[in-house]
């Protein structure tokens, strides 16, 4: 007979979990294992809410297992580490992202992609080496193999840092590996939220060119003096998108909900590189004939490897990198899911774990 979540592992643990598709969260106590060899464990200061949290607990992919308790830009500070951990020590701050583990063998994880590893295990909603679930960041502590803990900057905030341990290795990783990062390139930008924000962050930060593309007008304002891009295209404005035609190294698209892909084409240099970030639940339509007139390439990228996730935080610690976010106490937690639903926040939701998770 299985065991209770509150009676797979020694130490007692508290957080905020869904238990059923309809995504509702409330408080939900469960365990955690003890403080391995090679694992650090810390408290959980600070959590963003991605949206692939919202997918997850309303079970919009369909691999959904509750209770669920989300959760993978965690930040936080070291209480304790295993014998063998060398690289961490109490009071060191530091984060989890997307993984806490892989097979450690196949060619992706010698090659510090563990993102791509077939076994690779995420931080909530999966099953962990021992076979018990994984719960992610909505709860007061965690703990993980010191392979996926990230050192988080010293001059970095660590609830504006916490969003950049996925959405800001989603742009980051695509950038470095298809070439959009150096300086004097011009790339688009699709979408102004959590991802779009900090692609444009980047961007500008490896001294490139950046032009925002999104369907909203309203945005305009926001995305040229606010985040510094230097240009504004509304998607659905064929005379912008004329003027704008073959202008573009690349693209990185952030959205996440159906849209066509040709008037983006369209805006790519010859050899351009549309690389599409954003998980729409529907497949999406994709004209060939650009591709083959410009020799174009569209791609895709997931997250990053553990190492190139310490390099990003690394960069943007160097370069004043944070998401902006909204702080929100853990109560608020349901309501903040019904605005985002709505792309009502500017730019990511972040949980103050630290000063307003209490167990009920």
């Amino acid at each position: 007979m299985s065991k209770s979540p509150e009676e797979e592992h020694p130490r007692k643990a508290f957080g905020w979990a869904a238990r059923d598709s309809s995504g509702v969260l409330s408080p939900f106590k469960f365990s955690r294992r003890a403080t391995g060899e090679e694992d650090v464990t810390f408290k959980v200061l600070y959590c963003g809410i991605c949206h692939s949290d919202l997918h997850c607990i309303k079970n919009e992919w369909g691999f959904s297992t509750y209770p669920l308790l989300p959760g993978h830009e965690v930040v936080g500070i070291v209480t304790e580490v295993g014998s063998k951990v060398t690289k961490f020590k109490v009071g060191d701050k530091v984060g989890v992202g997307c993984m806490v583990g892989a097979c450690h063998s196949c060619d992706h994880c010698k090659n510090d992609l563990e993102n791509y590893c077939p076994k690779s295990i995420q931080t909530y909603n999966s099953t962990y080496h021992d076979g018990t679930r994984t719960y992610g960041g909505y709860s007061d502590f965690m703990v993980a193999n010191e392979r996926y803990i990230v050192r988080m900057p010293e001059n970095m905030p660590l609830d504006g840092g916490a969003p950049l341990l996925c959405a800001g290795i989603t742009v980051y990783s695509p950038m470095k590996y298809y070439g959009l990062c150096s300086p004097g390139m011009h790339l688009g930008v699709v979408g102004l939220g959590g991802l779009g924000h900090v692609a444009v962050k980047f961007a500008k930060a490896f001294g490139m060119k950046v032009t925002v593309i999104s369907t909203s007008p309203a945005k305009k304002q926001e995305a040229l003096e606010r985040l510094g891009a230097d240009d504004f295209l509304v998607s659905r404005d064929q005379g912008q998108i004329q003027t704008a035609i073959g202008t573009m190294d690349g693209i990185i698209d952030t959205v996440s909900a159906e849209h066509p892909l040709l008037p983006l084409m369209v805006l790519l240099k010859t050899n351009g590189k549309l690389v599409m970030v954003g998980a729409p639940n529907r497949p999406l339509e994709l004209p060939v004939f650009p591709l083959l007139m410009g020799r174009k390439m569209v791609g895709g990228s997931l997250i990053g490897g553990m190492k190139e996730t310490q390099e990003m935080i690394d960069f943007a610690g160097k370069h004043s990198i944070t998401a902006d976010i909204e702080l929100i106490p853990i109560g608020y937690l349901n309501t903040a899911m019904e605005r985002l639903v709505k792309a009502d926040v500017k730019y990511r939701f972040v949980i103050d774990i630290g000063n307003t998770l209490t167990p009920a």
